[in-house]
């Protein structure tokens, strides 16, 4: 039979609907705050809190994390693994998984994932502080190696008894080599990744959103959502606002005020909880006032921590034992805390250190941590009532706040806890390759020495005293830091979709965690 090109036509018009009803899956629109300080979507580059939330929808590792419970290890492109000796562990790689693009991962993926993605390669170039964060991340790597086809090793140069949880985070994604191959430059490669996660990247425009597809060939399950659109809303009452009008399904980073505003509508609820995150503020010790640690000191003695949490929080975070939380286990310090509050004791500090009222710079960013500029405010006022002038500074993004000049003073930051042991918060943040040590904010040798003993020791007193140690040098004799509370995050959502919110900054849209009425 001959198709003429009328009946042709017809035919592609007709079809056209049942195209369009093929996929009656929903699409998702997700209002944050932030999108990426980095203005990429590469691991490695956007290690922050609005990073954490969005890989792991497009970009999986090998080992995965069990979000909504207790944080703990569970088999992610690896199904299993096991300790060959405490420099080594070996993967045995799940089959059949399948990148954005079609292609099945191999164990070849693995080992650029380790090595030329982190590092570069003779045709592609990575901006420097990329393999600096693989350093600070992989500190004693040796080399990733074949064992056979769909067996892997990561070995380590020294012992580590942290090397899976160090895999668990989400710079050890793995990403496939074909892509990286075949990408115009680094940035391409960067705001496109194809990963192995329930939703591939489709369109990326920094600092206004992120659309992403779902992944069919999953192999976590065939995704409930078609796509899910993350939009950048800066202010929390348009968030707010865009959601009772139908503009959004989800509204994240809410502060708890508006809690009760949002779950006065019937269609609507509030889900979240205090999560693997410490808020800080850091303190620059170049600083001319800040180089004397008694100032430093006395800043962290000025501030009622109880009144923030009651009334910025309504009680719904808590103040944690410094800069550590319960899931570490056996290195836990039941018995530490923070710096008590002590106007008495902080004006002694002041007095002694011939504090004269000069001005102490506060570089502020408006609410990139929920609730930032109202707890500022607070500060602000409690150190005045002490005797110390603290000057705020508005800065339009993250890097603003720690590039180097004369009024970097105080910033706000914050440390998450990838996996559970100090080396995952305290070392990370403020050791040797830490983020306040390469901004050249603040060392101490005697710190930095005992972050060896946390990365490479077996012995379990040693590493437990070490820590112990560690906390009092940098929260108490030398501060490099204020611990505030544990940060808590809160998303508002249409009551009608099945969500559970995670106990991190990730949100968790995969088939076992979002369903749909009907």
């Amino acid at each position: 039979m001959r198709l003429t090109r009328r009946a042709a036509l017809a035919s592609a018009v007709l079809a056209v609907p049942a195209l369009a009803q093929a996929d009656q899956r929903p699409t998702l629109t997700v209002a944050v705050q932030k999108l990426s300080n980095s203005n990429t979507l590469e691991t490695p580059r956007e290690q922050s809190n609005v990073g954490f939330r969005l890989s792991p929808s497009y970009a999986k590792p090998l080992i995965g994390s069990d979000w909504q419970g207790d944080l703990s290890a569970v088999p992610g492109l690896a199904t299993a693994w096991r300790r060959v000796d405490d420099r080594t562990v070996e993967f045995t790689l799940r089959d059949g998984v399948r990148f954005h693009d079609g292609r099945t991962m191999t164990a070849e993926d693995v080992v650029f994932s380790f090595t030329e993605r982190l590092h570069g390669s003779p045709g592609h170039a990575v901006l420097p502080e990329i393999p600096a964060v693989a350093t600070r991340t992989f500190p004693g790597f040796e080399r990733i190696e074949i064992v056979r086809p769909g067996v892997v090793r990561f070995i380590n140069r020294l012992p580590d008894v942290t090397l899976e949880g160090r895999l668990a985070q989400n710079i050890g994604v793995v990403l496939s080599q074909h892509a990286w191959n075949s990408s115009a430059d680094w940035m391409a490669w960067a705001r496109r990744p194809i990963g192995t996660g329930p939703y591939r990247v489709t369109e990326y425009r920094p600092d206004h959103s992120l659309v992403l597809e779902a992944h069919d060939d999953y192999w976590g399950g065939r995704p409930s959502a078609r796509r899910i659109r993350f939009l950048e809303v800066a202010e929390v009452s348009s968030r707010v606002n865009g959601l009772f009008a139908g503009e959004f399904d989800f509204a994240c980073d809410m502060p708890p005020d508006q809690v009760p505003v949002v779950e006065r509508n019937p269609r609507f609820e509030v889900l979240g909880a205090p999560i693997n995150n410490i808020r800080l503020l850091a303190f620059d010790q170049t600083h001319p006032q800040l180089a004397n640690s008694l100032v430093r000191r006395a800043l962290s003695h000025a501030v009622d921590r109880q009144v923030i949490v009651e009334t910025l929080w309504a009680g719904r975070t808590r103040i944690p034992k410094g800069m550590q939380l319960e899931y570490f286990g056996e290195t836990f310090i039941a018995d530490w805390n923070v710096p008590a509050y002590d106007p008495t004791e902080a004006r002694r500090l002041l007095r002694q250190a011939n504090y004269r009222g000069e001005p102490i710079p506060y570089r502020l960013l408006n609410n990139y941590y929920t609730n930032q500029v109202s707890n500022a405010q607070i500060m602000v006022e409690m150190w005045r009532a002490v005797g110390v002038n603290v000057v705020v500074e508005m800065k339009e993004n993250f890097s603003q706040t720690v590039q180097p000049g004369p009024t970097r003073a105080l910033h706000d930051w914050s440390s998450t806890s990838l996996f559970a042991d100090p080396v995952s918060g305290l070392v990370r943040s403020l050791g040797p390759q830490g983020d306040m040590a390469l901004a050249g904010e603040w060392r101490n040798a005697e710190f930095h020495a005992l972050c060896g003993v946390l990365e490479t020791s077996t012995d379990r007193a040693a590493r437990r005293a070490a820590h112990r140690r560690m906390l009092e040098i940098a929260e108490r004799e030398d501060p490099a830091c204020m611990v505030l509370h544990q940060a808590a995050n809160f998303t508002a959502k249409r009551r009608d979709i099945q969500w559970r919110a995670a106990r991190a900054w990730t949100m968790d849209f995969r088939a076992s965690n979002l369903g749909f009425p009907g």
